[in-house]
């Protein structure tokens, strides 16, 4: 951390169902003079905080307009589909698309799964969020699929979920504003990516002077040699004789 730095906060964005302990655990005891801040922010509205300065970065769940934006992929989740207990759907471990055809399906507006044709009967409304559209599930008019980790999030007792095994996956992702990539920006990334603390995040390290001096000390510690091979007797000292 260089003294710039120092009394600083880190602003840190993320979107429902994603957790970021790990690597804020991680930040405190790297960076103690840099305080975190989470910001939780709607999958829909975090593209428009990080540009608009908001936030330093931010988790968010792709696809997103990267227009100004950098993004480090991470990680995907599977897709479930959250139903009434009850459902039909629960008698099975796992469902496929078809398994959905008769349902009304919710398709939230702050969806991020990337459908090619969405599953089941469009629902008779399009909730603002996920959060509307699992009360809706729950008073049992109609059925949602969402990432696993959202699922986790909204579970109640009168919910129930199973995956969808040929469903699109969830994919969630690292962004911030490109023309702001500052230090900070830059050791949360390495913190993402798993680099050590020694890392030097791409600079190229010094080397010790200590360690810059072993060969060549190597090299005038080693005996010289004749062009026979054999070392070179110095000049003080008197060859042996055979004895009788």
């Amino acid at each position: 951390m260089t003294d710039g730095e120092t009394g600083r906060v880190f602003r840190l964005a993320y979107v429902p169902g994603v957790t970021p302990a790990k690597w804020v655990n991680i930040w405190n005891e790297r960076m103690p003079g840099v305080p975190l801040t989470l910001v939780a922010v709607p999958a829909a509205e975090v593209v428009e905080l990080l540009r608009s300065g908001g936030a330093d970065a931010g988790f968010v769940r792709l696809p997103i307009d990267r227009d100004g934006l950098s993004v480090i992929p991470l990680y995907v989740e599977d897709t479930v589909v959250m139903v009434p207990k009850g459902h039909v759907v629960t008698a099975a471990d796992e469902v496929t698309v078809a398994d959905l055809a008769d349902d009304e399906v919710f398709h939230p507006l702050d969806d991020t799964i990337e459908w090619a044709v969405r599953p089941g009967q469009p629902a008779f409304t399009r909730p603002a969020t996920t959060a509307e559209a699992v009360e809706l599930v729950a008073s049992g008019t109609g059925i949602l699929p969402v990432p696993l980790s959202l699922a986790r999030l909204h579970h109640r007792k009168d919910l129930a979920y199973r995956p969808v095994s040929d469903a699109p996956q969830s994919q969630v992702a690292l962004s911030w504003p490109t023309d702001a990539t500052t230090d900070l920006v830059e050791d949360f990334i390495g913190i993402v990516r798993g680099r050590t603390v020694n890392s030097s995040r791409g600079r190229t390290p010094e080397t010790p002077a200590s360690s810059a001096k072993k060969p060549a000390q190597r090299q005038a510690q080693k005996p010289a040699q004749n062009g026979s091979g054999r070392r070179a007797v110095p000049a003080g000292r008197k060859k042996k004789g055979h004895r009788r």
